[in-house]
């Protein structure tokens, strides 16, 4: 999210294996030289707005009115933090909207970063989430079981005033939730082998990441969609890895 890596569109445009998160970790730093932070996860909205602050200033030339630029660029705060909660809406299944929303997203990420959950494994699982369930996997990625049954009340009423239904709940969710994404190790094992001259690992990853949100056999669940391994904690890499 360094200035020059995104697009008048808005869209980030240099990504990297340095950028995949495993366990949540709002503080994650993507890149090893980012010592201060000033690009972690949490920090992306405000690194965003910065961005769009050094264009406006760029086009001060052609906009000659900076009060202008600066109204102008106030809209972003609340017209990002919509869309964000629109789509963290679309990622816990909600259909509809309420003021309480954002508090139930917030805990939900606060006992994610509180046991280091897999942020992509969590929500995929959460798919499968039954009130009726006394026990579930997604239930087995919180250490704290209290916590997230506390939590899973909120939910599972929340999901009640809207008349969720389970099924059609769990579409909406796997087609934003994927399965599959590039995780660090999995570039690495691909460049790794690409190194030696085969390729084949890069051809069967780029197949599997070309339908991310589809199930798939076990293998290849296994194979991609499964934990990091403990190795993977170890590497480092930079913007220009």
């Amino acid at each position: 999210m360094n200035t020059d890596n995104m697009s008048i569109l808005g869209l980030t445009i240099d990504y990297g294996p340095f950028g995949f998160l495993d366990q949540f970790d709002p503080g994650h730093i993507c890149n090893h030289s980012d010592h201060a932070g000033r690009y972690a996860w949490a920090r992306q909205p405000n690194v965003g707005f910065w961005n769009l602050h050094a264009l406006a200033q760029a086009l001060m030339p052609l906009i000659g009115d900076s009060d202008q630029a600066l109204a102008t660029l106030e809209i972003y705060k609340s017209e990002f933090a919509d869309a964000l909660l629109s789509r963290w809406r679309a990622k816990l299944g909600l259909a509809t909207a309420e003021d309480d929303d954002r508090a139930l997203i917030d805990d939900l990420l606060r006992l994610m970063a509180s046991d280091r959950c897999d942020f992509t494994i969590t929500f995929r699982r959460l798919a499968g989430f039954s009130a009726a369930a006394a026990d579930s996997p997604v239930r087995d990625m919180f250490i704290d079981r209290a916590a997230f049954d506390a939590w899973a009340l909120r939910y599972a009423a929340r999901l009640e005033r809207e008349s969720s239904v389970a099924t059609e709940r769990a579409l909406r969710m796997n087609r934003v939730n994927p399965m599959f994404v590039l995780r660090n190790h999995l570039a690495e094992v691909a460049i790794h082998e690409a190194r030696e001259g085969d390729f084949g690992e890069v051809q069967r990853l780029l197949k599997v990441l070309e339908r991310p949100y589809d199930e798939s056999d076990a293998a290849t669940r296994d194979r991609y969609a499964g934990f990091p391994p403990e190795w993977a904690q170890s590497i480092e890499v930079s913007c220009s890895s």
